[in-house]
Order: C-alpha cells, then structure tokens, then sequence
C-alpha cells in the first residue's frame, strides 16, 4: 500500500506547538483541504497581482483535483495565520523599505517550518527595485541559505508539469533563484513577473501581454504556477512519475 506523501499542511502543524507566535487557530491549516494563495503584505506596492493568484488558483482546481478557494489573502509577514497557509506569494512594483525584525523574525520561522514562498518581481528588476530590495531582505531572513540558480532538474518543473525554464510576463531570466533548507527549496524567485503572465481584467481579458514568446509562454508560466502550487503542497517527493495518481489526489 502506498504511503502517502507528506504535504507542506502536516509538517506545519505538527511543528506548530515549537512556533509561540502560532495563534490557536493554527490547530487547522487553513480552510482544510482548499488551498488559498497567501499574499505577503510589505511597505512596497505588494498588491498589483491578486487577480493572478486568482485566476491561478482557479486554474489549479481546473487542471487537477485540488480544492481550493478562488483568492488572495494578504498578511503582514508578522502575522502568526501564515502558518495556516502553506504557499505564500511575495512579489512587488519596485523597492520596499526593510522589513521589521519581528517580520524577518517570523518569515523565517514561516520557511524553517515548512513553508513556501514564491517570490515575484513585477517589475522584471535586475539589481534595483524590487529586485535588490528582495536579496536584501532574504539575506537577513536566510543569511546562511543564499540564493542560487535553480538547477533545470529541480523537482519543481516536474512536480506536475514536466517543465525546462520559468517564463512569465518578461523572460529575463530562464531559471529561477532558489533558496534551500535542508534539501527543501523554501524559496523560489523570478525575476520575470510570472504572476502578470496569469492577471486579468474584471472583464476577463489578460491584463499584460507577454514577450517574447507571446500566448505559448503565458501557457508555460501558467503550468509553472500549478507546479509550484503542487511542490508547495507535496514538498520533494515527485523525483518522477510515479507518485502521478497521487497528486491528482485532492490533497488533505
């Protein structure tokens, strides 16, 4: 019989009695078995993809048997309920003041603990803005994981789809940064606005077109933001085929 593989959601709560900023409601991850995308909330512009994360939960739940709930939830990186959310998306419109060392103090319990953040540059910044201000801060959070390259055979782009590069709305950079502990990535950052790649109108239409590559590529960056989703929910077990019938599963 098959032994289930151990998700983001279990290890979180089965640390939390070590985790003192844990509210009681840590007891239950989240809503369950639905997954929601978290937002991180910093003194930048933090909010101009939320109709992404939307619309990717949605196209989670349309191309697998996940459960989720079709939002975006902002916290402060302080706040004791991103323990309740094992994916977190930070992404920004430019440079952010430094975090507060209550908010690097928790974030780093966030990822220590098991959780995933997938960080985002909406503005496709190589060395300013958003950009500098993220490795600033991830180098107070992690000062001895830093960020590399992420190999292509990084269990990411197989943890669903099987995937070589990590396009978005831009395609500066073919492979993302990765931050690990232990031999869990607990980061992974882009530098090409994936999430602009998944936004949309009120009226339904994408929000941004996408360069180079056009309508293939923003299917790409889409495929990459359900892997991602899936590694968040399943951490390393996918090393090939074999768990598929798995993780088709909805996740519990």
């Amino acid at each position: 019989m098959p032994v289930r593989p151990l998700s983001r959601r279990n290890l979180l709560i089965g640390t939390s009695a070590l985790v003192p900023l844990l509210s009681r409601r840590a007891s239950a991850f989240g809503e369950k078995s639905r997954f929601i995308p978290a937002v991180a909330r910093h003194g930048g512009r933090w909010d101009g993809r939320l109709s992404g994360l939307r619309r990717l939960a949605w196209e989670l739940q349309r191309r697998t048997s996940v459960e989720v709930v079709p939002d975006a939830r902002p916290f402060a990186l302080s706040s004791p309920d991103l323990f309740e959310y094992p994916f977190l998306y930070f992404g920004g419109d430019g440079g952010f003041p430094p975090l507060t060392d209550a908010e690097v103090s928790n974030l780093r319990r966030y990822l220590t603990y098991g959780g995933f953040v997938f960080a985002d540059a909406n503005d496709g910044s190589d060395g300013d803005g958003f950009d500098a201000s993220f490795r600033r801060e991830m180098a107070r959070v992690l000062p001895q994981n830093p960020l590399k390259e992420a190999p292509s055979t990084h269990v990411v782009f197989k943890s669903f789809f099987l995937l070589d590069a990590a396009p978005g709305r831009l395609l500066h950079k073919p492979l993302p940064l990765v931050a690990s502990v232990g031999k869990r990535a607990a980061v992974l950052y882009s530098q090409n606005d994936v999430a602009g790649a998944w936004s949309r109108s009120e009226s339904g239409d994408y929000e941004f077109d996408v360069s180079p590559g056009g309508e293939p590529q923003r299917e790409l960056a889409i495929r990459l933001g359900i892997n991602l989703c899936m590694y968040a929910l399943c951490l390393d077990y996918k090393d090939d085929a074999v768990h598929l019938p798995l993780i088709l599963n909805k996740r519990r």
